[in-house]
C-alpha cells in the first residue's frame, strides 16, 4: 500500500474542451498540451506499467510536438538504473514499486531527454503492479506517478481497482490530471 508521507496531494480538476462539432467534453490531454503551451513549458515520460500508453496519449493531441520531448520504457529495473538513474540502492531495498522509484525517474528523464543540454521542464513517470496479481509483495493496483518540475519532485500513490488494462489506462489518466494540477500551482521553478 502506498505511504503517503511519500507523496504530494494534487487535486483532481476537470477543465472542458470544444470538441470539432463544437460540443463540450472533458479532455484533460488537450487542457494539458495547452497549458505546457502557453506557458512555454517542455515535458519528458518515463514510464514502466504503462508501456508507452502515456507518450501516446499525449502525443494524440495535434501541436503536442511542441511540448512533448518524447518518453522512454524502462520496464526492466536495470534500465531504471542505467538510463534513469535510479539510486541501486532504492531498487535494492524496495524494489521498482516505491515513491523514491517514481520520483528518480521523473527526474531522470528530464536529463535523458534534454535537447542542447536543457533539461526538459517538467518529468512524470509510471510504476507500478498492473496485475493480474501482486508482484514484489503489492497488490495489483497498487502505483506511483513520479513529478518532477524545477528542483522539486514529488510522488502521488494510488490503488486502483480493475483488470491490467483498466490499472494501465486509468493511471495514465491520473499522470495527465496529476501533472495537470503541478502546472496550475506553478511549483519548484
Amino acid at each position: 500500500m502506498p505511504d503517503p508521507a511519500d507523496s504530494i496531494d494534487l487535486p483532481d480538476v476537470t477543465l472542458r474542451a470544444r470538441t470539432a462539432s463544437g460540443d463540450l467534453q472533458a479532455d484533460a490531454t488537450a487542457d494539458l498540451i495547452a497549458q505546457l503551451t502557453i506557458r512555454h513549458l517542455t515535458i519528458a515520460v518515463a514510464e514502466s506499467l504503462t508501456g508507452g500508453l502515456l507518450v501516446a496519449e499525449l502525443v494524440r493531441i495535434p501541436g503536442a510536438s511542441v511540448v512533448v520531448r518524447g518518453g522512454v520504457v524502462a520496464y526492466d529495473s536495470d534500465l531504471k538504473r542505467s538510463l534513469l538513474q535510479v539510486d541501486s540502492s532504492v531498487l535494492n531495498v524496495h524494489g521498482p514499486v516505491h515513491a523514491d522509484v517514481a520520483k528518480q525517474m521523473a527526474v531522470g528523464v528530464r536529463t535523458l531527454l534534454a535537447v542542447n543540454d536543457v533539461r526538459a521542464d517538467v518529468g512524470v513517470s509510471t510504476t507500478g503492479v498492473a496485475g493480474p496479481g501482486p508482484d514484489g509483495g503489492h497488490p495489483a493496483g497498487t502505483v506511483y506517478i513520479g513529478l518532477s518540475k524545477g528542483t522539486g519532485s514529488w510522488a502521488v500513490p494510488l490503488q486502483l481497482d480493475g483488470d491490467r488494462a483498466e490499472i494501465r489506462t486509468e493511471t495514465v489518466r491520473q499522470a495527465i490530471l496529476a501533472v495537470r494540477a503541478l502546472i496550475a500551482r506553478g511549483d519548484a521553478e
